[in-house]
């Protein structure tokens, strides 16, 4: 269900004046010696909601639904732009959920000018399922099996597990502090590797994320 809500945000909402396609579009390579293979992903493109740190969460089995009818019909709603970041809400089936989404200030590819879906870092809150706070990264390509992803902030560096193109915090009791050094710090870096062997390196902004954070966390008390 959190794919397809996703699904929904990325086909029509802009945040904050970043226009956010439909996934189906196709990246048009970098380099000038003709186009690069693009690296495979997942389409739609978030995470699915970490329900077991300690686990490696069930891919989706099956596809989702487009977005008119995403999630019995309940769109995500911009509730606020905070610098770099959108905060946003929605009702699926009553259940109240609230993310903050932003996308990378700037990412670097190794082997330089490898082509890939967009990158996404989302702080999810779900009362109905007692989740607050989790943060999750869509990387915009399948990640290699078994690879190490690490998530960069505040001076700590945080393991992160892959599955897809999803990642999330290894120790789920190193989130808190995880969330309280993006609150304070510039920049989060996220490092990951490709299933074809791509290195990347992927830095979002952090401004705005804190009163992004106030105002989900405000607006899922209602």
């Amino acid at each position: 269900m959190w794919r397809v809500l996703i699904l929904a945000l990325m086909t029509g909402v802009a945040a904050g004046g970043i226009a956010v396609s439909a996934w189906a579009q196709t990246a048009q390579p970098a380099s000038k010696s003709g186009p690069a293979p693009k690296e495979a992903a997942p389409k739609p493109a978030a995470p699915p909601a970490n329900t077991n740190a300690k686990a490696t969460p069930k891919p989706e089995s099956k596809p989702a639904a487009p977005a008119a009818t995403v999630a019995g019909g309940a769109e995500p709603t911009l509730i606020g732009q905070f610098g770099t970041w959108g905060a946003y809400s929605a009702t699926p089936n009553g259940k109240k959920v609230c993310f903050a989404l932003a996308k990378p200030s700037s990412s670097k590819t190794n082997p330089p000018n490898r082509p890939r879906d967009p990158a996404y870092a989302f702080v999810s809150t779900r009362p109905a399922e007692k989740v607050n706070n989790e943060v999750s990264v869509m990387i915009g390509y399948a990640l290699k099996p078994g690879s190490e992803s690490t998530v960069e902030v505040g001076g700590a560096s945080f393991a992160m597990y892959t599955q897809g193109d999803g990642l999330w915090i290894k120790n789920a009791a190193e989130e808190e502090r995880m969330v309280e050094a993006m609150r304070k710090s510039a920049d989060l870096v996220v490092k990951g590797v490709s299933a074809k062997g791509t290195e990347t390196t992927d830095t979002f902004s952090l401004k705005g994320l804190a009163q992004a954070l106030d105002k989900i966390a405000q607006d899922c008390k209602r």
